[in-house]
């Protein structure tokens, strides 16, 4: 029997770009366009599983989440 943590992992979330990557470092930029984000107001709909949750932990004060 899967854990809460498991179920709640499935499915897809959807990652906007509210923010501007001005002064933002090279790694947290390229994050960005490993995400489809470009310019403010950039939306994309990743899966939710661990490589992307880790891409939104480190790019989380420029984007915001939320359930697809």
């Amino acid at each position: 029997m899967p854990t809460k943590k498991a179920s709640e992992k499935s499915g897809s979330v959807k990652v906007r770009l509210v923010k501007s990557l001005i002064g933002s470092g090279e790694k947290q930029i390229a994050t960005a366009k490993a995400l489809g984000l470009h310019k403010i107001g950039d939306e994309t709909v990743q899966p939710n599983n661990m490589q992307t949750q880790g891409k939104i932990k480190k790019i989380c004060h420029l984007v915001e989440v939320t359930e697809a």
